[in-house]
């Protein structure tokens, strides 16, 4: 056997584009496969019940706990959290029967703190509108989303904040607004 006989086949660089053309083959008829048979279905978001964080966040009496009462027909809450501490935070989450979103979000922060955070900070403050019989600031984004926004007092007199922002229509939007309640 001579030192140079690196195996039974010869080696060509035909031979290497050929072996390389098969594998490629093999990945897209996998990748083929993979895509048909895989279950495309989008996973559907859950409701969540968020009158355990109302219960939580009144009875730590920090902030008013705005929601809407009653919430819309064919809506459900997605997502709810109440933060405690020196800086309280209230979230909730609502899904429109849509799919549109819209958010409440209440702080001992600025009106405009909130929008920065929640909006953009770059938001357009439009005008105010009347919701309610109350005076909301409103603001929208580039990238579409509306908000309506105002500052009141909490259950100890401290001031706060409630945005209600969405890519919801500014209609919808408003209506979430004008049936939050402190209960």
């Amino acid at each position: 056997m001579s030192e140079s006989s690196g195996g039974r086949y010869q080696r060509t660089p035909g031979g290497l584009v050929g072996a390389m053309l098969v594998t490629v083959l093999v990945v897209v008829a996998f990748a083929a496969f993979r895509g048909l048979t895989r279950d495309n279905e989008p996973t559907p978001v859950r409701a969540v019940d968020y009158a355990t964080w109302v219960k939580a966040g009144r009875a730590d009496g920090k902030l008013a706990l705005l929601v809407p009462d009653p919430l819309p027909l064919g809506w459900r809450a997605t997502s709810a959290s109440y933060a405690t501490g020196s800086a309280p935070a209230w979230h909730l989450g609502l899904l429109t029967s849509e799919d549109s979103y819209v958010g409440v979000e209440e702080a001992r922060e600025s009106v405009d703190d909130l929008v920065a955070e929640h909006v953009d900070a770059d938001a357009t403050q439009g005008d105010a509108v009347r919701i309610g019989g109350r005076r909301w600031q409103s603001w929208t984004d580039a990238g579409g989303d509306y908000a309506v926004g105002r500052s009141l007092k909490g259950p100890d007199g401290t001031p706060e904040s409630v945005l209600v922002v969405g890519t919801a229509l500014a209609d919808q939007v408003r209506e979430v607004a004008a049936s939050l309640r402190a209960r």
